[in-house]
């Protein structure tokens, strides 16, 4: 993971809130607008109605289970079987909100607005708001996600429009560029720091087993590569690094241990 980020002083949760708008308006905000500037343009170009475009933004925001949505459905797919795709894409989200929702645990907030709350959590949420809690009170942390997450979220519509209307000069090879710019993003971060053999592991057969497993299956080749993979650099990583350490033991993370 990236190095962390210099400490900072929030007093209050609003304070806290308007962090996490900042810093997620410099280069998460201009990674994640080139990208639905992509999607709006493939969206046009596959046929679809702007408001279609916009509401696969709105309800999924995850660029690749929105991009196969549409590919699978101008592909005359079934219905269930886009789901359980669509589904399964997306399902790599899961580990990075149940890692950090419980460090933004605020006594007194409803357990139904932590899961309207992981809606707004992507790739680039999660790096982001992961570098900065540690040096956030714990009260605080709810907001900051609040203020990063959502404002991403927030103007992912607005490009997927933007992308939508400028189909005609952007051309493919362009807007297909554009769409995997955050996902290069993210693996950028994942480069800065490679302390950890684990991750050297990870990126290394996921590199090898990709390719290999592509003349395999051109459509399993994916998931087999994350599965088979991932799987493989997680043992190799705690026999190598060691258990992985608990959050309650990380510098400036503390769990809430309360009913809420």
């Amino acid at each position: 993971m990236p190095k962390p980020l210099p400490p900072v002083n929030c007093n209050t949760e609003r304070e806290a809130m308007w962090l996490g708008v900042r810093e997620a308006s410099r280069v998460p905000a201009a990674i994640m607008s080139a990208s639905f500037i992509g999607f709006g343009s493939l969206v046009h170009d596959a046929g679809w109605t702007l408001g279609q475009g916009i509401a696969t933004t709105v309800s999924t925001w995850a660029l690749p289970g929105q991009i196969m949505l549409i590919e699978m459905f101008n592909a005359g797919a079934p219905l269930l079987a886009i789901a359980v795709s669509v589904g399964m894409i997306n399902a790599r989200l899961f580990p990075m909100v149940v890692s950090l929702l419980p460090m933004v645990r605020k006594p007194g907030i409803s357990g139904w607005i932590y899961f309207v709350l992981a809606n707004v959590i992507a790739v680039t949420t999660w790096m982001g708001v992961m570098l900065r809690i540690p040096h956030l009170k714990p009260e605080h942390r709810f907001s900051y996600l609040i203020g990063f997450g959502c404002l991403l979220w927030f103007i992912s519509p607005f490009f997927t429009a933007l992308g939508f209307f400028a189909s005609d000069v952007l051309p493919r090879p362009v807007s297909v560029g554009l769409v995997f710019l955050n996902p290069l993003y993210f693996t950028l971060l994942f480069l800065v720091d490679l302390k950890k053999p684990s991750k050297i592991i990870a990126l290394s057969l996921g590199a090898v087993l990709g390719p290999l497993l592509f003349f395999v299956s051109s459509d399993w080749s994916l998931l087999l590569t994350g599965i088979i993979g991932g799987t493989a650099a997680y043992f190799l990583g705690q026999r190598i690094d060691g258990p992985t350490i608990k959050p309650e033991m990380e510098p400036g993370i503390e769990i809430d241990r309360g009913g809420n």
